[in-house]
């Protein structure tokens, strides 16, 4: 990957301080993450515009992180769906990533709503006090809506769409992927397939969305994945294969963990994670992404 460093935040060119004062998504890591690994992978933004915007939703305003190439033209545009600590650091470094391969990638902070957890230290209190009440309606409009303000930049081809997402934004990359057939293509990044209960704000599991699901998404998951075990994947993979949908798929890392692709963490592993960004590539370019 070019134009890449080890340890350290780049400062984004098109935040001014003001900005950066009153910027609403966090900065740095989230805490409960730290130390940060020395394996951290930070893209600088050099040809890019990047930093933090301000999407209307149907309910107010919640912000997200962009990057785009700041040559002129119209790029092919991701959704990137964050894992369960936030739009943190690790999120915005991967939009700046996709944005060097010639996306525009941007990343809603969706439970802007609910709390923030970038200070919080501890699993179950991010679960309890956040991700829990978060609706699985209002994430999926939120996401239309950043559709709707990349569209409109005029720096972003919605006729090509894709998303990719990690852990909690794995298990939505498949849910948005079945709400809006106009994605191209989706690549899930270790996201829940079973529910591990039932609830009113998250009523359905890929599982269950399979039969509908008419999006090519490719899922790619750690075969040493405590919280994903094998017999969900298999369920997932049988799923697929009763309705049909030739065009999904899941591809498992055997010795891979859970956030393999999470290189700020002690669970990153390179090859898989090499090989899996590869992968998204591929798949994005397969149907029309890129």
């Amino acid at each position: 990957m070019t134009d890449t460093v080890l340890r350290g935040v780049m400062p984004q060119p098109d935040l001014d301080l003001r900005e950066l004062v009153t910027s609403l998504l966090p900065q740095g890591f989230a805490k409960i993450t730290q130390p940060i690994a020395s394996t951290v992978i930070t893209t600088g933004a050099k040809g890019l515009i990047a930093g933090e915007v301000k999407i209307q939703t149907r309910d107010g305003t919640v912000p997200a992180y962009r990057a785009v190439p700041e040559k002129a033209g119209k790029y092919p545009l991701i959704l990137v769906v964050q894992e369960i600590f936030g739009v943190h650091e690790h999120i915005k470094d991967v939009c700046r990533r996709l944005a060097k391969l010639g996306y525009f990638a941007i990343a809603v902070e969706l439970y802007y709503r609910q709390g923030d957890v970038s200070a919080m230290t501890d699993n179950q209190e991010i679960f309890a006090k956040v991700v829990n009440h978060v609706p699985d309606s209002q994430v999926l409009s939120d996401l239309d809506a950043a559709v709707v303000y990349a569209e409109a930049t005029g720096k972003a081809d919605s006729a090509k769409l894709g998303i990719t997402g990690f852990c909690w934004g794995g298990r939505i990359t498949w849910t948005y992927c079945v709400h809006n057939p106009k994605v191209k293509a989706g690549v899930a990044w270790y996201g829940k397939l079973v529910a591990p209960q039932k609830s009113p704000l998250q009523p359905a599991y890929p599982v269950e969305l399979a039969p509908c699901l008419k999006v090519p998404v490719r899922g790619l998951y750690g075969g040493q994945d405590a919280s994903i075990p094998m017999e969900h994947v298999e369920q997932m993979r049988a799923a697929l294969k009763a309705a049909a949908n030739t065009t999904a798929e899941i591809i498992v890392y055997p010795d891979a963990p859970h956030a393999f692709y999470a290189d700020y963490r002690p669970n990153y592993r390179k090859e898989a994670a090499d090989d899996g960004w590869q992968k998204m590539h591929e798949w994005f370019k397969k149907f029309g992404v890129a």
